[in-house]
């Protein structure tokens, strides 16, 4: 197609047709699964990684200092995804090895790809979940007990590793408060022998918590802590 000044235009033929052959099907499927698939990638990221605890525990870091917006949510939020990558750098590493790159290179069909990059993942989520979690779904599902975490289905196996990791990232919260609670206990103590009841204690005990936090060098060891919990 030539336009007014001689310059050739390519013709953009934008059509919707039905396939004609079985491989142009399978073609439209795997590509509305790829978009599918980045599609739900944020919420793989919460279900199917180390975020959940990080971000929790975080959100009860924040609160029990009584800094009410400091850190800002975008600054926990980035964090705890950066210490995500960091933790399952290993197992994403493993997962390309073994399912991606032999996929690229079309040694392997996209059946098995994905059986194998699902495999590291499913495997960090059952060495962090409690039995009594995986015990409660398999329960609930009428399934028997699996001989290895392989037989575990992804179904199964994602529900209990999300409730696992509450239930840690609260403890872990439950034992940050306590420092925190007492010196809010004894700067309520101290206000009242005083007859300051009027006077907030968080506005006092505040000052205090961050100076205790930052003299014990409170992010490294938490940060440390939370990395060494996972399996």
């Amino acid at each position: 197609m030539l336009s007014a000044y001689g310059v050739d235009i390519p013709k953009v033929d934008i059509s919707i047709s039905a396939p004609t052959e079985p491989a142009d099907l399978v073609s439209s499927l795997n590509v509305l699964l790829v978009l599918t698939l980045l599609a739900l990638a944020p919420a793989l990221i919460l279900v199917m990684t180390s975020f959940l605890r990080l971000i929790v525990v975080f959100s009860f870091l924040r609160q029990a200092l009584g800094t009410q917006q400091m850190p800002p949510t975008q600054i926990l939020v980035s964090l705890a995804m950066i210490l995500t990558f960091f933790i399952m750098e290993p197992i994403g590493q493993k997962s390309y090895d073994n399912a991606i790159k032999p996929y690229v290179d079309k040694q392997i069909s996209y059946t098995e790809a994905f059986d194998r990059g699902v495999a590291p993942f499913k495997e960090f989520m059952i060495k962090n979940t409690r039995e009594k979690d995986l015990a409660l779904f398999l329960r609930i599902r009428h399934m028997k007990n699996p001989q290895t975490y392989k037989d575990i289905p992804l179904s199964i196996a994602t529900p209990a590793f999300m409730i696992s990791e509450l239930k840690s990232a609260f403890e872990i919260g439950f034992l940050l408060y306590l420092p925190f609670l007492v010196i809010d206990m004894v700067v309520s103590s101290v206000l009242m022998s005083m007859g300051m009841m009027m006077l907030p204690p968080v506005m006092i005990s505040m000052p205090f918590k961050l100076l205790i936090f930052v003299l014990v060098d409170g992010w490294n060891l938490l940060i440390g802590n939370l990395i060494a919990s996972f399996k």
